[in-house]
């Protein structure tokens, strides 16, 4: 009987050591080497889950909540109880989901997201159908809310600003020629979502160009033009389908009104001239971090919405300069390639639709381009840019290197019909220079290959802008 306690006791203490390092065995799972931890489903947040691990595969949004959260320290110091930050839950969120910070389980519970974001009379619930790209807005509006309710100049009692040097660009005064108050670093800066577009008008009649006007975004949302039957339909169609003029009527041109009141004598009145304008789109700013979302909806002729299911060819490598707005200058590599080939580089617009060039409009004898999400040549290997190494900048020795280099770093899916579905996401694992990709749907993570990404139905698309070795890594120079 002796021995029995003996070794009743030997096994007890065993048991005891193993809960106290490796916690209960029923409760708890040891995340494989490599993996991300999950989120827990709360009925319906599959929307929440996938978006959340798509900004966590951003690193410059992550160093970006950081600096945005760095004034928030010192009121953590205070005793007295301080209101929730959007910025601060959302960081929290996002390093332990990029591994930043060991969270204490596998899969991680987003709820208090949902909590800040109802806070700020967000009305999102748990239990209904969502849509991952509507949240995103609600997050990036609600962080630039946040950042608009902070003073301007900093609080005297702001010792850590205040002792920060400031690098002022210039100078400046006040009418006592005394030095204006620094203003802090933390609030000045836009999120790395953010960009602006450009829109350009030119009267058909005088070919005068009105000014160019600026308009913000977070989000390029691109439609997907109508398909040509037996070719394959690519990012790059999205694009200049988005791009692509316009014509629109009956606008008042003040150059036509004023030539027109050039030729009456005696000073008569005349009416405002209405011609027809073209109407340009490009991008003034790209951001640091650029998502596009590919519109899915579509409605029947009875007015019921329908899912688009078409696949929508993208590359791990996306180049963004003959998108770029920008001031006569030296050429960029894209227009040096488009004015050799005009026909590979703009896949077949015409008449603001986007097709993809036929055959015969390629010039003999000439090499096949490789667009943002196929070869124009259907013979050629669709893993010219998917690689998971550098841009091979070596297959167009005569051009520079692109200035808007894009390297993709997760992709959002929705499986399902406009009524009910799921979202998945594609996203890579950090660390180890992010060549190795994840699937992950809820609480279920593993291992994918880039061939498998890459055959995915996008929903949303998350770049993040990468820079050569001559170019500066500061997104200022968007």
């Amino acid at each position: 009987m002796r021995s029995w306690g003996v070794l009743g006791g030997a096994a007890a203490a065993l048991a005891a050591g193993i809960y106290v390092l490796w916690g209960p065995i029923s409760g708890r799972k040891r995340r494989r080497r490599g993996l991300v931890p999950g989120l827990l489903n709360l009925g319906n947040t599959c929307f929440m889950n996938s978006l959340l691990q798509g900004l966590s595969s951003c690193p410059s949004f992550i160093r970006w909540l950081e600096e945005f959260t760095a004034q928030y320290r010192t009121e953590q110091e205070q005793p007295q109880e301080q209101p929730q930050h959007l910025s601060v839950t959302l960081l929290q969120l996002l390093r332990a989901l990029s591994c930043q910070e060991v969270p204490e389980d596998d899969v991680l519970d987003a709820s208090c997201l949902l909590e800040v974001l109802r806070m700020n009379r967000w009305q999102i619930s748990s239990f209904e159908e969502q849509d991952a790209h509507e949240l995103f807005h609600v997050l990036t509006s609600s962080l630039e809310d946040e950042r608009d309710r902070q003073p301007r100049v900093t609080h005297l009692f702001d010792v850590h600003s205040l002792e920060q040097p400031e690098i002022i660009q210039k100078q400046i005064s006040c009418r006592t020629r005394g030095c204006l108050p620094p203003v802090s670093n933390h609030w000045k800066s836009q999120h790395p979502f953010h960009g602006r577009l450009t829109s350009n008008m030119v009267c058909k009649h005088c070919e005068h160009q009105s000014p160019v006007r600026f308009d913000t975004f977070d989000s390029l949302s691109l439609s997907i033009p109508a398909a040509v039957w037996g070719r394959p339909m690519t990012l790059d169609h999205c694009l200049h389908h988005f791009i692509s003029s316009e014509s629109v009527k009956d606008v008042v041109c003040d150059n036509c009104t004023k030539i027109q009141a050039q030729g009456i004598l005696n000073g008569q009145s005349i009416e405002n001239q209405r011609t027809t304008f073209v109407k340009q789109l490009k991008l003034g700013k790209l951001p640091q971090c650029l998502c596009i979302h590919l519109q899915r909806l579509s409605w029947s002729n009875q007015g019921t919405p329908l899912k688009r299911h078409e696949h929508v060819q993208f590359n791990e490598f996306l180049v963004m300069d003959i998108y770029k707005y920008r001031v006569p200058g030296p050429k960029s590599c894209q227009e040096q390639l488009s004015q050799k080939n005009p026909e590979e580089t703009t896949p077949g617009i015409k008449d603001g639709r986007a097709g993809k060039p036929s055959d015969a409009e390629q010039p003999a004898g000439t090499k096949p381009l490789f667009m943002n999400g196929a070869s124009s040549s259907s013979s050629s290997s669709p893993s010219f840019l998917v690689s998971p190494g550098s841009f091979p900048l070596a297959a167009f020795p005569e051009c520079r290197a692109p200035l808007y280099l894009y390297r993709l770093m997760a992709v959002v899916v929705h499986h399902g019909d406009m009524h009910s579905g799921h979202f998945v996401t594609f996203r890579r694992a950090p660390g180890a220079r992010g060549s190795q990709w994840l699937w992950i749907s809820d609480e279920s993570v593993r291992r994918a290959s880039l061939h498998e990404v890459l055959a995915a139905s996008a929903y949303l698309l998350f770049y993040e802008r990468v820079h050569g070795r001559g170019q500066p890594q500061s997104p200022a120079q968007s």
